[in-house]
């Protein structure tokens, strides 16, 4: 059979489209149980197809498939449904199966109104899924009905299977980077805890299952071979298990891979010594969940965290090299000015290098939602108007929109401002295996100053000289490529172009290949006047259509003189 797995658009622009744009690892899961069963499978990613419609139908009617799945994290759901529509219109005999925490929570409300949508999987999705396609190639037995985790219609109306029972070992998984490429990879499944605005409980029961280390890294080892270098994972308690975090570490060492990542982790589960080994393994960027500096509001949204065991994670991170990045939420149940204000209190006190600031949404499947219905005496057909979710505080008289987006905005406003005391506070632990990882910490972070994000703030009067206090603290440590190149530039835009050869000149002596190096070097010799000099820089890349204006520039030069 042919199948497309599509993750679809979602219904708003967002600002940070790293949430949004990397397709569920799930969906990957899937293509893999299908892939190993004989199945012609296709996953793709049209989280943003909505920019070029007319793909949706060519594609449809080139790929005519039997069956198109859908990954709904609630979000997308109006995307789903819109290209189920489209299916239905081009390949009417395709089966429309939706599936993902999304469909999960609202099964019945989207088989009751939507007549595209043929089945949901709910809960876990490969195995019935399977299941299912083997029922739409057989036409014949047992149907749906008998399939664990499968909802469909009865006699015009939406019916349910029992849940199908959670894989006990995810290694029995075909491992999905044996037929497509990406960088989300997760090493478990679930999470314990029970924050009021999360799914996650519901969906996994608070249960925790894990690849075994061989698994996962024999993952990361066959993407990396095929050109994947830097991994985020997804994982929301990647440190649960420090044994097996730890382990995973060796292997990735002793296997040489030379990669870096991103991880999420509970302030709770990381010490010194299971974060010495995720960075020494290639682990640059950790995220914490912290919602909010308010214990008030983190015991509303259950979310039982100590500040010392806050404080300490982060400290811990950072003095290792590894940059911090913290969740916060805003607009929850009892958010004042005060606890916003503690809010600010608690950052000064972590210092992350990264901050990400929400507005509290509501979304089925959460506490917050349960809470939500019986207090406005609703059902899920609230979910018939075309919105990604609900924000609380349009459900709290003490809150309102202009009170909501002031917060947010001083919140983003005062960290921004703090930022560049934040890079000046970075005390890094003298650990001569960790020199390299300290340089290219300090670098990474001084290119968001000099090229990234923060350079962009208006809180931020001065990014260039974070950035360039950053690069120089970074070369002692370790010659690393990114410092000396940011550190030319800095230089050239200032107009020091002498100390802006210098420095380049002495990257070279560790980077003599640098198309970057080079070229920027040959810049600054050229405002110093040094055609030739400058010539023999941009003449090592006659491929290099930059390189080559430069060079012209200076043979014009040349012959002028």
């Amino acid at each position: 059979m042919k199948i497309l797995l599509i993750y679809p658009y979602f219904l708003e622009e967002r600002i940070h489209k790293e949430d949004v744009e990397a397709v569920p690892m799930g969906l990957y899961y899937i293509g893999a149980v299908l892939a190993e069963n004989g199945c012609d499978v296709k996953v793709l990613n049209w989280h943003d197809i909505q920019k070029a419609p007319e793909k949706i139908e060519q594609t449809l009617v080139a790929e005519k498939p039997d069956v198109v799945g859908f990954s709904i994290v609630h979000a997308n759901r109006w995307g789903g449904i819109e290209i189920a529509r489209t299916a239905k219109k081009v390949v009417p005999e395709a089966k429309i199966v939706f599936g993902g925490v999304g469909a999960t929570y609202l099964w019945e409300h989207l088989l009751k109104t939507f007549a595209e949508i043929d089945y949901c999987v709910v809960g876990e999705g490969e195995y019935p899924f399977l299941k299912l396609i083997g029922w739409f190639e057989r036409q014949a037995g047992d149907g749906p009905e008998a399939i664990a985790g499968v909802a469909y219609r009865k006699d015009g109306l939406p019916a349910l299977t029992p849940k199908d029972k959670p894989i006990k070992d995810l290694d029995e998984l075909p491992d999905p980077s044996r037929f497509f490429t990406f960088q989300h990879v997760s090493l478990s499944r679930g999470c314990p805890g029970n924050c009021t605005f999360c799914g996650s409980p519901g969906f996994w029961d608070r249960r925790v299952r894990f690849h075994s280390a061989n698994y996962f890294v024999d993952q990361l080892e066959r993407l990396h071979r095929n050109g994947v270098n830097f991994f985020y994972v997804s994982d929301d308690t990647f440190a649960l298990k420090k044994d097996l975090v730890v382990e995973i570490c060796r292997q990735i060492i002793e296997r040489k891979l030379s990669i870096s990542w991103a991880a999420i982790c509970r302030v709770n589960d990381v010490d010194a010594e299971v974060l010495y080994w995720m960075r020494r393994a290639g682990c640059c960027q950790i995220s914490y969940g912290i919602e909010s500096g308010s214990p008030e509001i983190r015991k509303a949204l259950n979310k039982p965290l100590k500040d010392e065991a806050i404080e300490q994670a982060f400290a811990v991170a950072t003095v290792l090299g590894i940059l911090t990045r913290a969740y916060f939420i805003y607009g929850c149940p009892g958010e004042t000015e005060e606890t916003i204000g503690e809010t600010l209190a608690l950052i000064e006190k972590i210092k992350p290098l990264a901050a990400i600031f929400y507005i509290l949404d509501i979304f089925p499947g959460t506490a917050l939602y349960e809470d939500y219905k019986r207090r406005a005496g609703i059902d899920d057909d609230i979910w018939l108007d075309k919105v990604e979710d609900i924000l609380y505080f349009e459900t709290d008289p003490d809150l309102t929109r202009e009170k909501v987006l002031a917060f947010g905005e001083r919140l983003r406003s005062e960290y921004r401002r703090l930022l560049p005391s934040f890079a000046d506070a970075i005390r890094l632990v003298d650990k001569k295996d960790l020199y390299p990882f300290h340089a290219d910490f300090l670098s990474r972070l001084a290119m968001t100053f000099s090229h990234g994000d923060y350079s962009q703030f208006s809180e931020i009067k001065d990014p260039d000289e974070a950035a360039r206090k950053l690069y120089s603290r970074a070369l002692p440590f370790y010659p690393d490529h990114r410092a000396f190149l940011g550190l030319g530039i800095i230089h050239q835009k200032r107009g020091r172009f002498k100390e802006s050869s210098d420095i380049l000149e002495s990257g070279l002596r560790y980077y003599p290949e640098s198309e970057h190096l080079n070229i920027c070097r040959g810049v600054s010799l050229m405002n110093l006047g040094k055609y030739e000099e400058a010539l023999g820089c941009f003449s090592k890349f006659p491929g290099n259509e930059q390189a080559k204006d430069f060079a012209r520039s200076c043979e014009e030069a040349l012959d002028k003189a």
